[in-house]
C-alpha cells in the first residue's frame, strides 16, 4: 500500500530533536519564522509558504489525518519553507521555541469548544495568549480567525493583560480554509477577526525537560501487580499490563493527564543480572514531565508491594 502523503521529510520528530529547536539549521537558512497552529488540511499553510518565499513557516497540529493532508500538499506545491509539528501547541511553544523567536502566529477557525463545560479545553486563553507573547519578537503579531461569536468575544475578553494591543473586526471569506468553505456554504457570509500586536514582553522562560528517575528492585512477582493510578492534580490511570515469562519483561500501559495535555505511552518492567528495572519503554517518544514520573513512582510503588 502507498502512503498518500509522497514524502516524510517537513515532518520534524521533535520528541528526539535537541530543545529549543535550533530554526535556521532546520531550513538550513536565517529568516523570520511565521507559525500556524492548527492547520487543517494544509491549505493556508502552503498558500502562505509560496507568497513568502523568503520566510520560514512551522504549522503544528494534533492530528496525524491533518498532517497527512498537509504533507501532500507541501510535496505536490514544491514548497521547501514549511516544516510540520504533531503535538499539542501549548507544550510545543513552551519547549521548542525561544523566546522572541516568531515574527507572527496565525490560527484560522479554531476548535471555540462551544459548550460551557468544554470552555476549559479552549486555546487562546490568558495563560497561552501570554505564551505566545513571549515567543514573539518585538512588534510581532497573532491572526486569529473565527465564525464563532461567542469565542470571538471570549477571546477579546482573554486578550486583556497579555500584552498586545488588540484590533477586532467582522471580514469577509478570504482564507480559503476547508472550515471557511463549511460555512459559506451553510450561509455565513462574514467572520470574526482578531489581529493582536505585540507592545510589551512577557517573559516566559523555555520549559526544560525533567530527568527522569528510574528504578531497581530486587524481585518481581508478576501475578501480584496490580498498579493503581491517582487523580491528585495529575490524572495517572493504567490501562493494561503485560508479561512475558520468557523475556521476563512486563510491559504497563499509562495513561497521564496535565491539564490539557495526554500522553499514552508504556512503561517496561525488565529482568537484568541483579534486578528488575523499572523505565520508560523505548521508542515511545515520551515527554518527561512531572506527570509521567508520578506514573514511574506509582509503578515502582506497586511493583515493589509484589517483594513483601
Amino acid at each position: 500500500m502507498r502512503p498518500r502523503y509522497i514524502s516524510l521529510d517537513p515532518l520534524l520528530p521533535w520528541t528526539q530533536m535537541p530543545r529549543p529547536l535550533p530554526l535556521d539549521p532546520l531550513f538550513g537558512r536565517s529568516a523570520p519564522t511565521e507559525v500556524e497552529i492548527g492547520f487543517g488540511s494544509g491549505d493556508y499553510l502552503v498558500k502562505l509558504a509560496l507568497e513568502h518565499p523568503g520566510k520560514n513557516f512551522v504549522g503544528i497540529e494534533t492530528g496525524w489525518l491533518s498532517i497527512k493532508h498537509a504533507l501532500r500538499k507541501l510535496a505536490l506545491s514544491g514548497v521547501r519553507n514549511v516544516r510540520l509539528l504533531q503535538g499539542d501547541a501549548r507544550v510545543l511553544l513552551k519547549r521548542l521555541f525561544e523566546q522572541k523567536s516568531i515574527g507572527a502566529v496565525y490560527s484560522l477557525f479554531p476548535c471555540p469548544w462551544p459548550k460551557k463545560r468544554h470552555i476549559k479545553h479552549r486555546l487562546f486563553d490568558q495563560p497561552f495568549l501570554r505564551l505566545l507573547n513571549s515567543r514573539l519578537g518585538d512588534g510581532g503579531t497573532v491572526l486569529i480567525v473565527t465564525d464563532h461569536k461567542d469565542y470571538y468575544h471570549w477571546v477579546l475578553e482573554q486578550a486583556e493583560g497579555s500584552g498586545f494591543v488588540v484590533d477586532a473586526e467582522l471580514c469577509p471569506p478570504r482564507y480559503f480554509t476547508k472550515y471557511e468553505k463549511k460555512w459559506l456554504d451553510l450561509g455565513q457570509s462574514r467572520f470574526f477577526q482578531i489581529t493582536m500586536r505585540k507592545t510589551t514582553h512577557m517573559s516566559i522562560p523555555v520549559e526544560e525537560d525533567i530527568t527522569l528517575k528510574t528504578y531497581c528492585i530486587p524481585r518481581f512477582v508478576p501475578e501480584f501487580f496490580h498498579p493503581k493510578g491517582c487523580r491528585d492534580g495529575v490524572v495517572v490511570e493504567f490501562k493494561e499490563t503485560l508479561y512475558d515469562p520468557l523475556r521476563q519483561k512486563a510491559m504497563v500501559r499509562a495513561l497521564v493527564v496535565e491539564g490539557n495535555y495526554i500522553q499514552n505511552f508504556w512503561v517496561e518492567i525488565a529482568k537484568e543480572e541483579k534486578c528488575w528495572r523499572i523505565r520508560l519503554a523505548k521508542g515511545c517518544g515520551v515527554v518527561p514531565t512531572a506527570g509521567v514520573q508520578r506514573a514511574l513512582d506509582l509503578i515502582y510503588q506497586s511493583a515493589q508491594a509484589t517483594n513483601a
